[in-house]
């Protein structure tokens, strides 16, 4: 990274949290971002864990891209390189915590709390006092003390009912060296529809931008942002753009792009670039192809699964593919991708759809099921990754049938217990329903 990049990164920094899923740290999060940028700073994101969905969120509420920082999958390089690279230019930066402060992975790494602490940023923590009120000082106090490298500097309370339950509230941490930024309101407005994956895709929001801006005038008359900087600290920079990330797939790469492929990490996108990889767009939903210069084509996840019907006739995006699979063009696919890649798919109401046919694989959502984990994956050949590859899963489709292929990873889940070799590899057509994050130790 230049030196010019490093010597710009001023940015105050901290990492927004909850004691649990469900206490509205997303809808408070992009409330805070939002604020901020109508206020008239540069505000840079991220968000915690394997998250596709959150992002996008935040870079509409920034008008910059949200990147991805895993604590489990990365390395402290890695994940300091790509904070030091994020935050550079930018009044504040502000990461999305996942699931509660101290939830990991089944062997407890990977946390918010791990990342807070690899990082040295500080915690705000958000609090649904929806059903509590002295309680809370209980488990702020509890969240406070649980961990001596993860200093929680301030709280926001979110659902309170009304002033006196605000000022009861505000009694309870009167004792406590924690600020009290404030108290967001139990309103419907700081709500957000959702589906099986999470919330609903930005880009299938229709009123994104009324909810970004109701949230941040609600944030603005709520919280106190000048208290918000007295809670948080300055991202420390780093001269190294080192980073253990997977090389590109190719020199020119295609990738699918729309609402049908959206789960694609920004930080491997951009490191691929910098490894002097080309990287073209192109999306399946308009019926659009791979250019015909690519060497390798990637598609992500996403929703396949919602556009099936669509995808199945879509002649100019099959006819696309299976030219590049006879061209002996890397074709990459990971969960939806991979899915797009098989023979057919089954959608919820039952429905059978013809897919691309270049994988020997069906599957289905007939009968929903959930598979969720991190994974570590070593690949088997096709590839151009050697090493082991961290990476995760999360999907509700079943395997209805798979034919005579080559496997594609040896894997294992976070805890090191050797799961059964994943994925599937035809000639140079290959996928799995892993998605790649970065290289393991």
């Amino acid at each position: 990274m230049p030196a010019s990049r490093i010597a710009q990164t001023a940015a105050r920094g901290a990492l927004i949290a909850a004691p649990s899923s469900g206490a509205g740290k997303t809808t408070t999060t992009l409330s805070l971002l939002r604020a901020l940028k109508n206020s008239g700073r540069s505000v840079a994101s991220a968000k915690s864990g394997p998250d596709y969905i959150d992002p996008k969120f935040h870079e509409a509420a920034t008008g910059h891209p949200c990147i991805n920082l895993d604590a489990w999958a990365m390395d402290r390089q890695t994940l300091r390189s790509l904070v030091t690279n994020q935050a550079s230019g930018h009044d504040y930066f502000l990461v999305e915590g996942a699931m509660g402060l101290f939830d990991g992975a089944a062997n407890g790494k990977g946390a918010a709390a791990e990342l807070a602490a690899t990082l040295n940023l500080p915690v705000v923590l958000v609090v649904d006092c929806a059903r509590q009120a002295q309680s809370i000082a209980a488990l702020v106090h509890g969240f406070q003390s649980y961990r001596a490298d993860v200093s929680i500097t301030g709280v926001i309370f979110n659902r309170v009912g009304s002033s006196r339950h605000e000022s009861m509230l505000r009694r309870a941490l009167e004792p406590m060296q924690v600020k009290v930024l404030g108290a967001l309101p139990r309103l419907k407005e700081l709500t957000l529809p959702e589906r099986h994956l999470g919330l609903v895709q930005a880009g299938e929001h229709q009123d994104l931008e009324e909810f970004l801006e109701q949230a941040a005038a609600i944030c603005a008359d709520h919280i106190d942002l000048q208290l918000l900087e007295k809670t948080t600290s300055d991202v420390s920079a780093i001269d190294s753009a080192d980073r253990s990330l997977p090389v590109p797939l190719g020199q020119k790469i295609a990738i699918a792009r729309d609402v049908a492929f959206a789960f694609s990490y920004p930080h491997l996108l951009d490191f691929w670039q910098t490894q002097g990889a080309e990287l073209s767009f192109f999306s399946p939903l308009a019926n659009e192809g791979p250019v015909k210069e690519s060497d390798a084509v990637f598609l992500p996840g996403g929703y396949p699964e919602l556009y099936a019907g669509k995808l199945a006739s879509a002649e100019h995006f099959g006819t696309g593919l299976r030219n590049a699979a006879r061209a002996g063009k890397l074709i990459y696919g990971e969960c939806g991708g991979y899915m797009t890649l098989g023979t057919g798919l089954i959608d919820a109401s039952g429905e059978r759809h013809e897919m691309l046919g270049l994988l020997p694989l069906e599957t289905s959502f007939e009968t929903r099921k959930r598979h969720l984990g991190y994974r570590k994956l070593q690949p088997l050949g096709g590839l151009p990754w050697t090493g082991k590859i961290a990476a995760h899963e999360f999907h509700y489709a079943s395997i209805v049938s798979e034919g005579d292929a080559t496997r594609l990873f040896k894997a294992e889940d976070a805890e090191g217990n050797v799961l059964p070799d994943m994925g599937l590899q035809q000639g140079t057509v290959m996928g799995s329903f892993a998605h790649v994050i970065s290289c393991a130790e």
